[in-house]
């Protein structure tokens, strides 16, 4: 087999130059996602001319990959190539959109999220296509331009292929990484593959006031009220309910762990109503692995400093454990506002995703591949807490995995969506190593 191409590192430094922000549409334009699409043709020349590419909507990519054993149960790969704002008054280290390389590291917008777990795939199909590789079964990647702004991108790639009776065999997409210290107590590097996905939902909150000048205000103006009930919606408006996932997870990370806190994983891996109860007063990612989560993220009201709103409004974020449904969801919300005057609007909702197994042969293939591309690190099993572009598969496809094939630290996780988003061009050739064994190995 040859190597691998050279200059990984240059590539994602190109695609991160393009702005690709899909929540800057109106200022920006579509010129930059037009000339993502061309810059793959143009890095990528065998995908481009041995794969059969259609576009869905303006921002889905599915390239088609037929392999030996014809259309049947696919392997669907895939990734999103537009990515979030930045925040002007953040001070980065390099420019967000210059793609500059450094030390062994590629900086910048989209870098781990989630042009880096794309270019590894495409990296992968390339370098199989230079040995003349042809895959067992068919595979196709799936490209979306808006996953950050909840598109229709990959819903329509996946609605697509429902309809042509296609049933994927395997889906993987962006999730989880290998990272140090998978729980504050659990030391070492885990591989951690997300097997089911939290629900997403948007409320608006709104109520009601008589406006009129500030210095005679009622006792509970539109503001006052709006606030009252976000404030009621606190840590603890959802109980912990641990999924299956979350004690497999436990479990194999107890055979790994080692001292008094192998007894405690195994402990609690037993116990899911102690899981959940322990999880919840750790706060933080422990928390919101077993319960659903509440996060205000706007709030609007008034026109003056001095004048009295008569309407005010807060948006609230819910990421929904699974197990549950949107509409118990609602109605715990409303519950726990207890105030008839604010109106509880949904804005959008998309339900918890099964659970996808973990002793089948799709979940061994990943191990599989882990173990070329990332040795003695264990394969685990966890909740995905973000959306992503998958949740369109799951409610057809048996097997749906969140896991992108890069070493990501602490401080690179928190980068994600933040300041410095950076990735080691080591981990990079890690996840090219990781995708060519999956598609080798695929049966």
């Amino acid at each position: 087999m040859t190597e691998p191409r050279p200059g990984i590192a240059d590539r994602l430094s190109r695609m991160i130059r393009l702005p690709t922000v899909s929540a800057e549409l109106a200022e920006r334009g579509t010129g930059p996602f037009e000339d993502f699409v061309a810059l793959i043709a143009e890095l990528y020349p065998r995908v481009h001319a041995e794969l059969e590419l259609e576009r869905h909507t303006d921002f889905g990519l599915l390239f088609r990959w037929r392999g030996r054993a014809g259309a049947d149960a696919p392997l669907v790969l895939m990734a999103h190539y537009d990515v979030v704002p930045v925040d002007e008054s953040d001070d980065w280290t390099h420019p967000p959109f210059a793609g500059v390389i450094a030390d062994g590291i590629v900086y910048g917008r989209g870098a781990l999220d989630d042009k880096g777990p794309l270019i590894v795939v495409l990296e992968a199909v390339e370098n199989l296509l230079a040995d003349g590789f042809v895959p067992a079964r068919d595979v196709y990647l799936s490209f979306g331009g808006n996953e950050e702004t909840y598109g229709r991108a990959a819903q329509e790639i996946a609605r697509v292929l429902r309809e042509r009776g296609i049933v994927p065999w395997l889906v993987v997409d962006e999730g989880g990484a290998v990272v140090d210290a998978p729980l504050p107590f659990v030391p070492g590097r885990a591989a951690m593959i997300g097997v089911g996905e939290k629900g997403v939902m948007t409320l608006t909150l709104t109520a009601r006031g008589d406006g009129g000048h500030a210095s005679a205000p009622p006792a509970l103006t539109a503001v006052r009220r709006v606030a009252r009930a976000v404030d009621r919606l606190g840590p603890t408006t959802f109980s912990p309910r641990p999924s299956k996932a979350i004690a497999r997870m436990l479990i194999t990370l107890a055979a790994r762990t080692p001292g008094p806190a192998r007894h405690l994983l195994r402990v609690l891996g037993a116990t899911p109503w102690l899981t959940g109860q322990v999880f919840a007063l750790l706060g933080g990612e422990p928390a919101a692995l077993v319960r659903t989560t509440v996060a205000p993220t706007m709030q609007s009201g008034g026109t003056a400093a001095n004048v009295l709103p008569s309407q005010a409004s807060a948006t609230v974020n819910l990421r929904i454990a699974l197990g549950e449904t949107t509409q118990q969801t609602v109605l715990r919300v409303r519950r726990r506002i207890r105030d008839p005057l604010v109106t509880v609007s949904v804005v959008e909702a998309s339900a918890p995703s099964p659970e996808s197994a973990v002793d089948n042969e799709q979940f061994s293939l990943l191990t599989d591949a882990l173990a070329v591309s990332h040795p003695d690190i264990p394969a685990v099993p966890y909740v995905m807490m973000a959306a992503t572009d998958s949740r369109h598969f799951h409610r057809f496809s048996p097997a749906v995995y969140r896991f992108a094939p890069l070493d990501m630290s602490n401080a690179q996780r928190a980068s994600i969506h933040g300041v410095d988003e950076n990735v080691e061009i080591a981990a990079l050739e890690r996840g090219e190593r990781f995708h060519r064994a999956l598609l080798e190995r695929l049966g």
